[in-house]
């Protein structure tokens, strides 16, 4: 009976190391983002011992990572329920009361997890850390005072210190972050993400050549771990917008180390997802539409799809799909709507309100295509800066109402790189519609606007000539000749300062101004009049209008 008794106390030892070896082989396989595969073993894990806490947390962490709460929450409340750490499992619900905003609920969910653990454990510190990081409104501050406090139990545990450099990382603490993850990885060197966010620091503070280096000592110990191909493709995609003249070269090489990592994790409908999404960063619409296409084969019912068919066809050159996809997304009540969504809605609205022959409007689907870009607007103000090289395209077409309408949208954000250049189009668009429209029919209100951009501009490039000479043009149309008089003076005054070439260089414009100035002043003042004429004569003695007003002035 002992020789019985001591070999079922082993035999339950030996199983319960074993499955403490399944549990931390899937946290490595979860750690290299190989989610299916995880999810697999964890669910072998549960199926074997449905009372696996631990289990049942990772499984819902997972489902957390891919954006699937109603899957996650499933399997945080069968863990609660467990008899082996079943506390993990009210972090996870604590970290869907995060991201539903009730940081009151999740708050004493974390509390009621602290009073229960031992004095020396930690492992509880970092998941409610994490918690605290990994949701929509991510609060690194807290995440950083909980993991300090577990530092202070065990100041060598490397989890708190791979936990700590991420806080750090988010809170923009590159020098702490650095030395978390330095100190990660030499408490345990197989903790291989310690090392490879090293290059990550490094690829933040664009040091890309240095990120590159310390990329390949992580593949020099693992070449299969797949993040560090993650890592590289966006280090690549960075390096190629950062620095135009290796765009070419480095967005091949961000493309083919993103197709490296995902044949290193899984061609999950999420994976694919994580690949659209850096698709649309790299402008691979081709590549977007092809695995758009793929996700719907494997999901035909999830809506995000809808964004990246959307997207991808606007780019390609497909309006109406555009608008049928986005249409479709951003209707559905459920959906997480972002300012992509309605930036590519309305963009394909504005496409599409051009007719075949490249030059009527349909001016219904123009403005519902401008009201969803200002939602987008409204949403993230940096998108304007995308509105320019759009508005440029239709203003080469002299769809000057398109253009307008852009133009108008992009100078909302003062802060955009192309700012000054918007106020200038926007303010030739507006001049161009109305300048040859009759009096009764000219829109004073979109003219009033282009005479502020006008203004914007000379406030900020005081010596910027054509900006004065377009407010001029502004005002002539306004019929305010007094601004329009007094603005051409400006005019004249910084291109007669820069001498006879200038002047010589721009000689119809110039004798634009001395005509318009000179007509200003003939009922009031005649000898100003005939003074400014015969300027216009001193540059081109044949002009027409300033001989024949010369004539009627004497």
């Amino acid at each position: 009976m002992n020789k019985l008794k001591i070999f079922s106390i082993a035999f339950l030892t030996a199983s319960a190391v074993s499955k403490a070896q399944d549990l931390d082989l899937a946290k490595k396989v979860l750690d290299a983002e190989q989610y299916e595969k995880a999810k697999s073993m964890l669910k072998t894990i549960i199926q074997a011992k449905p009372d696996n806490g631990r289990a049942n947390f990772l499984l819902g962490t997972i489902y957390l990572k891919q954006n699937i709460e109603d899957s996650a929450s499933i399997f945080f409340q069968k863990g609660l329920v467990s008899s082996d750490g079943a506390r993990f499992n009210t972090i996870g619900l604590g970290q869907l009361d995060l991201e539903s905003g009730n940081v009151t609920a999740a708050q004493a969910k974390f509390d009621q997890v602290m009073k229960g653990i031992r004095k020396k454990d930690v492992e509880e510190y970092v998941y409610i850390a994490q918690a605290y990081m990994n949701n929509s409104k991510p609060d690194y501050k807290s995440a950083i005072s909980l993991l300090n406090k577990a530092r202070l139990i065990n100041p060598n545990d490397a989890n708190v210190m791979l936990a700590l450099g991420d806080a750090f990382y988010g809170d923009k603490n590159q020098n702490d972050a650095y030395a978390a993850y330095r100190d990660a990885y030499v408490a345990d060197n197989t903790l291989i993400r310690a090392k490879m966010q090293l290059g990550v620091l490094l690829k933040g503070a664009k040091a890309y050549t240095e990120a590159l280096k310390a990329y390949d000592e992580v593949i020099a110990l693992n070449a299969n771990y797949g993040p560090v191909y993650r890592e590289l493709a966006e280090t690549y995609y960075l390096w190629a917008s950062n620095k135009p003249a290796t765009y070419t070269e480095n967005m091949a090489k961000a493309l083919s180390n993103y197709e490296k990592y995902m044949s290193l994790t899984d061609y999950s409908i999420t994976s694919r997802m994580r690949h659209a999404d850096f698709l649309v960063l790299a402008k691979d619409y081709k590549a977007l539409e092809l695995e758009a296409n793929k996700m719907k084969e494997l999901d035909k019912v999830n809506p995000r799809i809808m964004r990246y068919l959307g997207y991808a066809a606007y780019q390609n050159g497909n309006p109406d799909a555009a608008i049928s996809a986005l249409t479709d997304y951003t209707t559905k009540g459920t959906n997480k709507i972002i300012a992509g969504d309605y930036y590519y809605l309305g963009l394909a609205k504005v496409a599409k309100s051009v007719a075949a022959d490249g030059k009527t409007v349909d001016t219904t689907m123009l403005a519902s295509g401008t009201a969803d870009l200002k939602k987008a607007l409204d949403m993230d103000i940096v998108m304007a800066n995308g509105l320019n090289e759009i508005g440029k395209k239709y203003f080469s077409q002299k769809l000057y109402n398109l253009a307008s309408a852009l133009f108008e949208l992009a100078i909302t954000n003062p802060n955009s790189r192309n700012y000054l250049e918007d106020n200038v189009y926007f303010g030739l668009s507006v001049l161009t519609i109305n300048r040859t429209k009759d009096a009764k029919d000219i829109d004073s209100i979109a003219l009033v606007k282009a005479d502020v951009a006008m203004d914007n501009v000379i406030t900020a490039t005081p010596n910027y000539q054509e900006a004065y000479l377009y407010k001029a043009r502004i005002n002539s149309t306004l019929d305010k000749d007094d601004v329009m008089a007094a603005t051409y003076e400006k005019y004249l005054d910084i291109v007669v300062a820069k001498g006879d070439e200038e002047i010589t260089k721009n000689k119809t414009k110039v004798t634009e101004s001395y005509n318009s100035i000179a007509a200003f002043y003939a009922n009031t003042d005649k000898v100003k009049a005939k003074e400014y004429f015969a300027k216009t004569l001193v540059l081109d003695s044949t002009n027409e209008y300033a001989t024949e007003s010369l004539k009627k002035l004497k």
